[in-house]
């Protein structure tokens, strides 16, 4: 669990720090991202509030070395409410990889870790999580 954890921790550490979850599959056309920053304002500003890419740099060798992955870690970033603050969603995110050999399981597996944040353009979180009137 501990290991989770850090994995967690160190996939956070892509987002600015803030105060304050039908994903796609590997098929998908991905963008190579040092950070999910520009994934979470693609998916804003995208037509269908999707994004897709994959983590590449320091932090995802680190992670895909440490835990003797068999693939890169891919992120899906969908859009779950608009709000009214223009240029403001709620987004669900998900980070996951193949191959994923976890201490004390026998076998590697899928990892995936979820999690949704209320996110604007600018980076900070929304004023107001009034929604959008169609």
């Amino acid at each position: 669990m501990r290991t989770v954890r850090t994995v967690l921790c160190l996939l956070l550490a892509t987002l600015p720090w803030l105060p304050g979850s039908g994903f796609a599959e590997q098929r998908l056309t991905r963008v190579s991202v040092a950070d999910a920053r520009s994934l979470l304002v693609a998916a804003i500003d995208a037509p269908d509030g999707q994004a897709h890419g994959v983590l590449s740099g320091q932090i995802a060798d680190a992670i895909t070395q440490r835990f003797k992955a068999t693939t890169p870690i891919y992120i899906d970033v969908t859009t779950e409410r608009r709000y009214a603050q223009a240029g403001c969603r709620r987004l669900q995110a998900r980070f996951w990889q193949d191959g994923v050999q976890l201490p004390g399981l026998a076998a590697p597996r899928r990892q995936t870790v979820d999690f949704g944040i209320n996110y604007c353009r600018d980076g900070l979180p929304p004023k107001s999580l009034q929604e959008e009137r169609p």
